[in-house]
């Protein structure tokens, strides 16, 4: 069997996150999900999602595409997660291009391109706007 691991916030979930996580799940026969404590989300980004970590994990649940997801505390421990879950697969979105690449002893490391023109930070600002 073999296991994709992929990880985001995925608050304002839309249809780049949707294809994201079906071309991540492609790749396997099994899709664990880090999703971003609120925590970790301040940290990265200095606001906080949307929506908490309980719902946007909800959401993944209930996904077709995922078997399984976990709250991702720290970027620091992806590696931890690969081990701990088996993976064999890392998926990252290509704006993360290169920065993984240091895992590729502990699994393969894949790229995969964005949705054009979909942006979660857009959407909040549009929304924010108006």
């Amino acid at each position: 069997m073999r296991t994709v691991i992929t990880f985001g916030t995925f608050d304002v979930f839309h249809v780049g996150h949707a294809n994201l996580l079906q071309r991540a799940a492609a790749l396997g026969d099994r899709l664990i999900v880090g999703v971003s404590t609120d925590a970790l989300n301040m940290a990265k980004k200095g606001r906080n999602p949307i929506y908490n970590q309980h719902d946007r994990m909800k959401i993944i649940n209930s996904l077709r595409y995922v078997n399984f997801c976990f709250e991702e505390e720290t970027l620091e421990k992806k590696a931890h997660y690969i081990s701990l879950y088996s993976a064999d697969v890392l998926v990252m979105g290509d704006d993360w291009v290169g920065k993984f690449d240091h895992l590729q002893s502990l699994c393969e490391v894949c790229y995969l391109p964005r949705t054009p023109s979909v942006s979660t930070t857009e959407i909040i600002e549009i929304i924010s706007s108006n």
